[in-house]
């Protein structure tokens, strides 16, 4: 294998990628036409957004099985079938049911995207390089929020609803071809990781997945700082500074802008630390988890609205949870064999998207509860009553850093039960790394194995 075949290999993975989070994201720009295209209210279209998060990650964990079975290139060609098949259906949708029946399909196809990109990883690159690919793979989700955001809005207003989504439809298709053409599962000459077969041996994988401690740290890594991100970026960050805090749009618009741009420069950092530091990757994740912590606190705390330099502190130190979170998907590969990486990495992925869901859900609970009391002055959206409703963050996050702490105790036990302990794992990290560098001066590299 040659690391240009390994390049470009990846490519093509972070191309469907690419375009599975353009697919996602696109219906958060559509918001007034979707209203008047199905005659709908906005709550009826805001459950669009909850209904495909929901798809998203009721099929993390099968997929996670499905893509060990069959392979990445066969996921990830499917996911853009389905991807296809739903934009075609909401461009001529003109109806509640025929939009979520696209927003369904284009879910399901986006769920089947990033875990077989993943696994590909492991398989093309050398142990020391898979943080910083992994990184580099999360940071390209953000492309594809911009191109949902000015190209495909662009043609949206341009020429309308019907053209703006059959591009996204072609742009799956191409997806496909350059999948079935140059896509491939393992480098030439090495053997596919043995896939189970039947009910019981996957059940037993799943099982064998989720027992083993490694999993579940990654699994809430991801549910503790992914999560607050994805609920400021989708649903409430924009109401609540523009209600709340009384920023103008255009202002609004330069927060967000800057929360994908700090996403897309801090990946490579943590990239770098956890090739450099593996034994350091949870605390990293903790720290994580107090800077959000302590950002909240400071702009809830705050009398009356906030300065824009702290809002601006709160939107970078939310969007270095994204790329914190994949984290918990070298957990995932560091503590299982390589034919269950799929399967680990599925169960991982459900962690962010369901404590998103469920801080959603709460902060609209709580909204409605403070303004049905008569505390909100009937503003509902208003800085008080965004002030409680928000301190649910907090929830979430002590719950995932007591279950983080747990299994990082378990795993630590188990490290020693097998006789691995940390300063001889360090030096012996520490020279593998010498040797990999010694290796690459000389023009070759270490077998990619994991």
């Amino acid at each position: 294998m040659t690391a240009p075949r390994a390049w470009l290999i990846w490519t093509i993975g972070i191309f469907a990628y690419l375009v599975a989070v353009s697919q996602r994201t696109s219906f958060g720009v559509v918001g007034i036409e979707a209203t008047e295209r199905f005659h709908a209210g906005a709550s009826a279209i805001s459950f669009f957004t909850v209904l495909q998060l929901l798809v998203y990650a009721g099929l993390q964990i099968p997929v996670g099985l499905l893509v060990d079975r069959f392979g990445s290139r066969a996921m990830i060609a499917g996911g853009a079938v389905l991807m296809g098949l739903g934009q075609l259906q909401l461009a001529f949708a003109d109806s509640i049911p025929g939009g979520v029946a696209g927003r369904v399909l284009v879910g399901a196809g986006d769920a089947m995207t990033f875990i077989s990109v993943i696994r590909l990883i492991p398989l093309w690159f050398a142990p020391a390089r898979v943080p910083l690919v992994t990184q580099l793979t999360g940071m390209s989700g953000q492309l594809g929020q911009l191109f949902s955001v000015v190209p495909f809005a662009f043609v949206l207003h341009s020429s309308g609803w019907t053209p703006a989504f059959l591009m996204l439809a072609g742009m799956s298709g191409l997806a496909l071809v350059l999948v079935l053409v140059l896509l491939q599962d393992v480098p030439p000459g090495t053997p596919r990781p043995q896939a189970h077969q039947g009910l019981r041996a996957t059940g037993a994988s799943l099982a064998r997945a989720w027992r083993q401690p490694g999993t579940r740290l990654g699994l809430w890594s991801h549910f503790t700082i992914q999560f607050s991100g994805t609920v400021f970026a989708m649903t409430w960050g924009y109401p609540f500074l523009i209600s709340a805090q009384g920023l103008d749009a255009g202002t609004v618009a330069g927060l967000m802008a800057l929360y994908v741009a700090a996403a897309m420069a801090v990946g490579p950092f943590i990239g770098r630390f956890v090739s450099r530091h593996p034994l350091r990757r949870s605390t990293m994740v903790l720290l994580i988890a107090a800077a959000t912590a302590a950002a909240w606190a400071a702009v809830l705390l705050t009398p009356g609205r906030s300065p824009l330099w702290l809002l601006a502190g709160l939107v970078v130190v939310l969007a270095i949870g994204g790329p914190g979170s994949m984290i918990g998907f070298d957990f995932a590969r560091t503590f299982n064999p390589a034919h269950r990486i799929g399967t680990a990495t599925g169960i991982v992925n459900v962690g962010g998207f369901i404590a998103a869901l469920v801080a959603i859900f709460l902060i609209g609970l709580v909204l409605d509860i403070l303004h049905a009391s008569g505390f909100s002055n009937g503003a509902l959206y208003g800085l008080e009553p965004f002030r409680i409703a928000l301190s649910v963050h907090f929830l979430l996050l002590g719950f995932g850093v007591a279950a983080m702490l747990v299994c990082r105790r378990k795993v630590r036990r188990q490290m020693a039960a097998q006789g691995i302990h940390v300063p001889p794992l360090l030096r012996t990290l520490a020279e593998q790394r010498r040797a990999s560098l010694a290796q690459r001066r000389q023009g070759s590299r270490p077998p990619a194995d994991d």
